[in-house]
């Protein structure tokens, strides 16, 4: 074994000296995707515009053409999914008086990771006065091994509007898939004016599948979709929603403008059933293109 003393990058950017190594036996870590997008959006007279835009790594940003007042943006991973190691970030913003539609080209696939790895997934968003974030993302599924830290943080000004729809698949039942053994940390805190308005977290570790399976937490349920609605009507949608939430379903107003509703399915078909008029209720307008391909 020969010493010596070097400096290397590790994978967050910073530089580490190490003391002691061997060459001949190193072995490097493989190499991670990362990505980081930034968008922001604009009024332009009757719509809104693309105010700017930034993408770099394995993220990108689909802007496809519409005859909509409102803009979308497509959010696309090219690295064709998130392993241990992986860190993707975006942060968006809806400046006054416009309305952004954030989804994904498809389903977002959490794979496994190495012992001790751990993939990131951070977003960050924010609608100033009188502007509308719609944050409509498809699926993430979860595949057994996958290890997943994940937040969701929004700043919203006293008379913004959000809209939240987060699904998550436990293993692709059609294809006799499950997680025994994952670890999946959900964060999401919502603020308006800088008050602190909504938070919520979910920790799975270990078996996931058998914790599924516990009728107090899942109820042999292997999908689930989060939903908030932070708008001035919200109170007012709290019956219509009720009415088409399957009995898997609950919808509460956790305070005056904020309603929240969960959901659990069997699977990822019976959950779109249930949720795609829980999400055309709340919009008012189709779903992007992206779900319906």
């Amino acid at each position: 074994m020969r010493k010596r003393t070097s400096n290397c990058l590790d994978r967050e950017g910073a530089i580490t000296v190490s003391a002691t190594f061997a060459t001949a036996t190193a072995v490097s870590r493989q190499p991670r995707a990362v990505g980081n997008a930034r968008i922001a959006v604009k009024r332009s007279g009757v719509r809104s515009a693309l105010s700017s835009l930034y993408q770099s790594g394995a993220s990108k940003i689909l802007l496809p053409h519409s005859t909509s007042p409102d803009m979308t943006a497509v959010i696309l991973n090219t690295a064709g999914g998130v392993t241990g190691g992986d860190r993707i970030d975006l942060t968006a913003t809806a400046e006054p008086d416009s309305c952004l539609t954030l989804t994904t080209q498809t389903a977002e696939r959490i794979y496994r990771a190495q012992p001790g790895e751990v993939g990131a997934i951070s977003t960050q968003l924010n609608a100033q006065a009188g502007a509308r974030i719609n944050w409509l993302p498809q699926e993430t599924i979860l595949f057994d091994h996958c290890a997943l830290r994940r937040r969701l943080a929004v700043d919203l000004a006293e008379t913004a509007t959000f809209l939240m729809v987060e699904p998550v698949v436990f293993g692709r039942k059609a294809m006799g898939e499950d997680v025994n053994s994952g670890t999946f940390l959900d964060k999401v805190d919502i603020r308006r004016n800088g008050t602190l308005c909504f938070a919520d977290a979910t920790r799975l570790t270990g078996n996931i599948g058998r914790h599924l399976d516990q009728q107090a937490i899942g109820d042999r349920a292997r999908a689930m979709a989060s939903v908030l609605y932070a708008a001035e009507n919200a109170d007012t949608l709290v019956d219509r929603l009720r009415d088409i939430m399957p009995t898997s379903g609950g919808v509460s107003l956790i305070r005056p403008g904020i309603l929240f509703c969960r959901i659990l399915a069997e699977d990822s078909y019976v959950l779109r059933q249930s949720l795609i008029p829980v999400i055309q209720t709340l919009t008012g307008a189709p779903l992007p293109k992206t779900w319906t391909l």
